[in-house]
């Protein structure tokens, strides 16, 4: 009998393989890969090059389909999925966070955090009201009108990610998002997901540096397309600590 008090997982992962044809070379990206993760979780995903957290990633934010197994993304079979559908699922339910920003140069921060909205046929006042919001809850209010040229590493980065939570979106993905900070501004950026998991944002962080996993909640490590130890972080790096935005 199904505990009602348990949440459903916003992402369920089961059985997933993803093989790929390499001229006479069948590589297994993924053998047979089984994760829940529920709401307002806080993950970090490691893994050696080769491992398969790439693979994953690019399944769980729905740029990608498993050969099989199936992937359900809060109560959709992703599995099933064409492109369109998939496209669609991934505007509405998944904010990316990359490690080279992936910002637009010719437009102003403002413009760039409004591009999901404009995918998802908002309109225009309606979305510019909503990406203003979104660059003052990550500290950067008055930098709207800036282009990402005159902007920091740390505040492009944080431009990123008013970007990717302006459509309120199930989870939050991040691809090694302080891979190219130095170490304080990395920091600044592990501080800004921190009050983002306290604000009850799901958060999924693909890293392969042990200090930013220990931000997390749990640690998940694969290894040679499989999940090796799925663990609970016992004493998260700034865990208790009140952080604002």
């Amino acid at each position: 009998m199904k505990d009602k008090s348990q949440p459903e997982p916003i992402i369920e992962l089961t059985d997933v393989k993803k093989i790929y044809q390499m001229g006479t070379q069948t590589v297994k990206a993924l053998d047979g890969a089984n994760i829940r993760v529920y709401p307002n979780e806080y993950v970090a995903i490691m893994g050696p090059s080769g491992s398969g957290k790439s693979t994953m990633m690019n399944i769980i934010g729905a740029l990608d389909i498993p050969t099989s197994g199936t992937y359900v993304l809060n109560g959709q079979d992703v599995s099933e999925m064409d492109d369109d559908e998939l496209a669609a699922a991934r505007n509405r339910e998944i904010g990316f966070v990359f490690q080279t920003f992936n910002l637009l140069p010719r437009m102003n921060c403002l413009s760039n955090v409004e591009l999901p909205l404009i995918y998802a046929g908002i309109s225009k006042a309606t979305r510019r009201e909503m990406a203003a919001k979104a660059l003052t809850n990550v500290g950067l209010g008055d930098r709207m009108d800036h282009k990402p040229n005159e902007l920091s590493g740390g505040q492009r980065q944080r431009v990123a990610v008013a970007r990717a939570l302006v459509n309120n979106p199930s989870i939050l993905l991040a691809d090694e998002p302080t891979g190219n900070l130095d170490s304080k501004t990395g920091n600044e950026i592990m501080i800004l997901f921190e009050a983002l998991h306290a604000a009850g944002n799901t958060i999924l962080l693909v890293t392969h540096e042990e200090d930013v996993a220990q931000h997390a909640r749990r640690i998940v490590r694969l290894r040679d397309g499989r999940i090796e130890t799925d663990v609970k972080v016992e004493n998260p790096t700034l865990a208790g600590v009140k952080v604002e935005i």
